[in-house]
Order: structure tokens, then C-alpha cells, then sequence
């Protein structure tokens, strides 16, 4: 847990540097002790096996992967914000700050072994975004966005709260493993208790609500447009990924032995989040908005790593979430450069970008691609995986329902890409700042080698 006390007493020293007026060192400062936060994090690889302090915490290799993923994409993140957060905030060093709380927060909610620190995590990471999403005082979107997903947050919590408070009462415990025990029982005769079965769904409810799966993503447009874009970035692929880690890692270990209960329901929910998110997304003029129902649809495909209950499911995951948090920042970045020269957010601002900067429209193609799934990129390999992993249980209309949406989502991407090669207009060329290049070219160059050559992604469970 170095990880986590680091990425602590480093959001502690970042506000401080603040208060002595040492803008400088914000970003350098902050970059570093996350360097150090991952080294800490991937030294424990195969470290820790058994619970720590006193039952609550489980960093195990699941914790360690999920916990660099997180702190690499916020790296990722944090090199685009040059500059960003003084556009944004007279106090830049409390939006470095609540970053790193969130972050905290995530670490928690990927390595809890306790239902009272899988709230203890959401609540850290939730009270700081509902800060982040509104850190635009003058802007009415940004106040907007930020009462919605507290309003939201806290709905979703209630059901969370809720449905821990009938586990606890049905299993005798928070403790995963006793409750894991409460549910094999069941296998040698012995009656689960009704009130169970009810805070499972209250679960469900309260983790969909956070990972923004239909029918409660309704929050998930709204906040996204109206935050601001880095800070959408960040809550779109950090956020949601840590959001799947807890949901998998208490499902996958404690009900696994109920998946007959349960997977019906995601299962619906799957469906009418890929339908949900990838039809609106095609009726979308704004690209930040249609990144957020693109979103909706890939937190669908997620859900098969749930339906699918496997070994491998938390590899699945994994690497999906990493293909979409990769091409997601590179979206994100470029839309963040095009803002700074034409405050636009529609399609037409991309009109011919690859004429003035090809570089920015090669990384922006790579990344519409693999968010498509389009084969020889990373998002290819994820998709491929999701789908093997419910053919294998003989879901088979599950996957062509899934692989009609990924044809509808082919459909919305390749406008982008359509605007930026196709649609030419009188633009002056967008200036990119070096920390963007590593960036875009970091990004771009792992999603082609990811998919033309998966032998390099490590069997990491």
C-alpha cells in the first residue's frame, strides 16, 4: 500500500506548494511522485496475497494492475493540463490536489477487501469530482454539471449504502471473504436469506450508477459536457475504470456462486446500454458529447467481463480498459487543442485538420479506430477478448446484438475521421505543445503495436 500513502502525503505537498506560490513545481512535482507511486505499486507485484490492516485492504496482483493503469492514465492526463488549470481556476494547485485525492480514492475502491472501504473509496473520489466538475465557478455549465452528479452521486449512494446494509444483515459480515463463505453455503443446502438476493440488486444499482451504465447513465452526458474537458477526460477513463474494478472484484469473489441470480440483470443492462449509448451517440453534432454516450456504449461492453464469469475476466478487463483509456486521452487531448483556437466542439471544427497537422490527425484516426474496434488496433484486441468471453458461455445473442452496436459505432467515429481528411475548410495550423507530442505519439504508437503484435500484452492474472 506505498502506492496509496505516497499518492496521500503527495496531494498534501502539491497544496502546499501551492500556498507558497510555487505554480511552477506543480506539475513537475506532481508527475514525479506518481513515477514514484507506480514503482512502489508494480514492486509489490506478487507480493501480497492476504488481506492487510486488519481484513480491510487486499493489494494483490488485481489491485497492483488496476492501480497502475489508474496512476499511468492520470501521468497521461496531468502532462495535457500545461497551462489548462490557470484558464480555469485562480487556485491551480487544489485542481493538482483533488486529482490526487481522487486518485486516492481509486486506489481504495480497487483494493478493498471490506464492503465499508468500498465506500470509504467511492466517497473520496466521489466528493472530489463533484469539486472538479464545478471548478469553473463563473461557468453555468460547469455549476450545472457539478449539482447534477452530487444530486446523482448521492442517489447512487443511497442504493449503495443501502444494499450493503442487507448484505451485512444477510451474511453476518463486511468482510468479502465471510460473505463469500455465506454464499457457497448455499451449495451444501443451507437457505441464503431473501434480504441477500435484494442487496445484490441494490449493488448493481449503485455500481451502475457510478460506471454510468443505462438505465442509469442519464447523468453521464450532462456532466461530461458541462465539466471541464481534461476533467471529463479524467472522470471518463480513470473514474470509469476504477468503477469496473470494484464492481468485478466484489462480484467475481463473493457472488460468484450466485452468478445464475445476477446475470440475468447485467445482462439486460449490457444490452440497453449498448443500445442506449451508441444510437444517441449517432445523432450527436458535438464530439465531446458524442464521447460521452461513446462512453455509455463501452461501459456495456465492460459488462461482459461480468456476464462471462471467468478467470480471465479480469484480463479482459484490464486490457479493455486500457485500449479505451488510451484512445479516450488522445480524443480528449486533441478536442482540448482545438478548443484553445476555436471554442468549438462540434465536427466541423475537425474539418480539415489533416491538412495543417497531420501528426494530429493520425493519433485522432488511430484512436476513433480503436474505439471502433477496428482490427490491428488495441481496441480490436478488447473487443475480441469481450467477445470470446461470452461466446465461450454460449451467449451468442448477446454477441451479435453487441456486434451490430460496434458496426453503429463505426458509423459515428468515422464522421470524425470524415471531417478531418474529407472536409476541407480555411483553418490556420494548431499549435502542439511538446508534452502533448509525447503524449498523442506515446498513446497512438502503444494502441498499433497492441493490436498488430497482442503477444506484448502479459498475461497479467
Amino acid at each position: 500500500m506505498s502506492a496509496l500513502i505516497t499518492i496521500s502525503i503527495l496531494a498534501i505537498v502539491v497544496l502546499y506548494l501551492g500556498l507558497f506560490k510555487a505554480e511552477k513545481f506543480l506539475l513537475p512535482v506532481t508527475v514525479g511522485g506518481l513515477l514514484l507511486a507506480l514503482g512502489f505499486a508494480v514492486a509489490e507485484w506478487d507480493i501480497n496475497s492476504a488481506p492487510i490492516y486488519s481484513g480491510m485492504m487486499l493489494y494483490d496482483n488485481f489491485a497492483v494492475a488496476f492501480s497502475s493503469l489508474a496512476i499511468v492514465s492520470t501521468i497521461l492526463i496531468l502532462l495535457l493540463s500545461g497551462g489548462y488549470f490557470e484558464k480555469i481556476s485562480t487556485h491551480v494547485s487544489e485542481c493538482y490536489t483533488l486529482i490526487l485525492f481522487t486518485l486516492a480514492g481509486i486506489i481504495v475502491m480497487v483494493s478493498y477487501h471490506n464492503l465499508a472501504m468500498l465506500f470509504v473509496g467511492i466517497e473520496i473520489m466521489s466528493v472530489s469530482l463533484y469539486i472538479l466538475a464545478g471548478i469553473r465557478k463563473n461557468d453555468f455549465g460547469s455549476n450545472e454539471a457539478a449539482l447534477k452528479y452530487f444530486l446523482m452521486g448521492a442517489f447512487s449512494t443511497g442504493f449503495l449504502l443501502f444494499g450493503i446494509t442487507l448484505i451485512y444483515g444477510a451474511a453476518g459480515s463486511f468482510d468479502l471473504t465471510a460473505i463469500k463463505h455465506y454464499v457457497e453455503a448455499v451449495q451444501s443446502g443451507q437457505v441464503i436469506s431473501p434480504l441477500f438476493y435484494g442487496g445484490i440488486i441494490l449493488l448493481i444499482v449503485g455500481m451502475c450508477f457510478k460506471i454510468g451504465a443505462a438505465p442509469f447513465h442519464f447523468w453521464t452526458p450532462d456532466v461530461y459536457q458541462g465539466s471541464p474537458t481534461l476533467i471529463t477526460a479524467f472522470m471518463g477513463t480513470v473514474v470509469k475504470t476504477a468503477g469496473f474494478a470494484a464492481f468485478l472484484r466484489l462480484f467475481s469473489y463473493s457472488f460468484g456462486s450466485v452468478h445464475e441470480f445476477w446475470m440475468p440483470v447485467l445482462l439486460a443492462i449490457a444490452i440497453l446500454t449498448l443500445l442506449i449509448g451508441n444510437i444517441t451517440a449517432l445523432y450527436q453534432n458535438s464530439f465531446k458529447r458524442m464521447l460521452s454516450y461513446s462512453s455509455i456504449s463501452h461501459a456495456g461492453y465492460m459488462l461482459f467481463g461480468l456476464i462471462a464469469l471467468q478467470a480471465s475476466s479480469a484480463g479482459s478487463v484490464f486490457i479493455y480498459a486500457f485500449a479505451y483509456s488510451l484512445a479516450s486521452i488522445v480524443a480528449f487531448a486533441v478536442l482540448i487543442l482545438l478548443q484553445d483556437q476555436t471554442d468549438a466542439e462540434s465536427f466541423d471544427g475537425f474539418n480539415g485538420l489533416a491538412r495543417k497537422n497531420p501528426f494530429l490527425a493520425f493519433t485522432l484516426t488511430v484512436a476513433m479506430l480503436s474505439l471502433a474496434g477496428i482490427p490491428l488496433t488495441a481496441g480490436f484486441i478488447g473487443k475480441f477478448m469481450m467477445f470470446s468471453g461470452v461466446l465461450s458461455e454460449q451467449h451468442i445473442w448477446l454477441v451479435i446484438i453487441a456486434v451490430i452496436n460496434a458496426i453503429i459505432a463505426i458509423g459515428y467515429y468515422l464522421k470524425v475521421i470524415i471531417s478531418v481528411y474529407f472536409n476541407d475548410t480555411d483553418r490556420s495550423e494548431v499549435n502542439v505543445p511538446f508534452s502533448y507530442k509525447i503524449v498523442l505519439g506515446v498513446s497512438a504508437l502503444t494502441m498499433v503495436v497492441l493490436g498488430v503484435y497482442p503477444a506484448f500484452l502479459p498475461s497479467i492474472f
